[in-house]
């Protein structure tokens, strides 16, 4: 008899654990209906304003679409504008010429940000003022900047002109903007200087967030700064230098009023961006199925470059602070 007893206390454990699981499973389910009726509305916007512009930019990719001649007719290609756009030598340009910008202008404003970061994330006076000049560059309209820029870019009278030539460093005004020599690194200088202070800005918030107290335990240790650095700085770092450098890349890749106003994409096409180049064939030329086809294209390679950045960058690293 106590065996029996003994035997039916776990098996009652048994049926009241599963009723609790049964009636704690229908109330996730309610919850989890609940949560999808209150993002629904959000999730109905992003697919409107996303993806659906992107599923008709891809259909009409498809298609062989030129309404500059009212005659045309619309065919039905598959992939043949892909293939097409692929075997165009200005899309290479442009994409070569995009690239060339997104790594010098990345790699320049993660330097410079990263030291504007440090300086400004120290205690001084007049700290808020320092703070408040080095956003005005990000602040002003990218065509307000290029515009700035062309100015100071001028072959006669500019001033980039005058103080390179007051330091003996050119002995004669270059045309900087006009110049295929000169005219790509004069517009990823105008880049750096205008998107520097965004990316100080990330880095700024993600120092901001590194605890005191290690710096202060790796000081205790003898470690140096340029260890405490290394150590504990960049490691800790890492997922705000991720989003910097995708923010970037997305910009970049988007590149359209720097170039349009500051060079206008030339001399030829020597600083024709995607984008520039989207424009053009797309509302220039009214070559609806290629310019949908180069819109494509420039997304998947956004994509792409965003895994493998997310992959190398978001990866664990391999020593942390703690390792100093």
């Amino acid at each position: 008899m106590a065996t029996t007893q003994g035997t039916a206390a776990p098996v009652a454990a048994g049926v009241v654990t599963a009723g609790r699981r049964r009636r704690w499973s229908a109330q996730g389910r309610a919850e989890a209906r609940f949560g999808l009726l209150l993002i629904a509305p959000a999730m109905i916007t992003i697919f409107a304003v996303a993806f659906l512009p992107l599923a008709r930019t891809f259909w009409l990719s498809l298609w062989s679409i030129n309404l500059r001649f009212a005659d045309t007719p619309r065919r039905f290609v598959w992939f043949e504008n892909f293939a097409q756009i692929l075997q165009t030598e200005r899309f290479h340009n442009a994409l070569w010429v995009t690239t060339r910008v997104a790594i010098v202008s990345l790699a320049a404003e993660l330097v410079l940000g990263m030291l504007i970061a440090l300086v400004i994330n120290r205690q001084f006076r007049a700290r808020g003022l320092v703070r408040a000049s080095v956003l005005v560059p990000w602040a002003l309209t990218t065509v307000v900047a290029a515009r700035m820029w062309q100015l100071i870019y001028q072959a006669d009278y500019g001033v980039f002109n005058r103080i390179l030539y007051d330091l003996f460093i050119i002995d004669s005004y270059k045309p900087w903007v006009i110049s295929p020599q000169f005219t790509l690194w004069a517009m990823i200088g105008a880049d750096i200087w205008k998107t520097t202070p965004f990316v100080a800005l990330l880095l700024l918030a993600g120092l901001q967030l590194i605890p005191g107290d290690l710096y202060e335990a790796a000081a205790i240790d003898g470690a140096s700064a340029w260890q405490s650095f290394w150590r504990i700085t960049l490691p800790l770092l890492r997922p705000t230098i991720l989003v910097a450098s995708l923010f970037r890349l997305i910009d970049v890749a988007r590149m359209f009023d720097l170039p349009l106003v500051l060079t206008g994409g030339g001399p030829g096409f020597a600083t024709e961006t995607l984008t520039l180049y989207t424009y053009r064939v797309l509302f220039q030329n009214l070559q609806f199925g290629l310019g949908s086809a180069v819109a494509v294209l420039a997304f998947l390679l956004v994509v792409l470059v965003s895994f493998i950045f997310i992959k190398v960058l978001g990866a664990p690293a391999g020593r942390d602070a703690r390792g100093v």
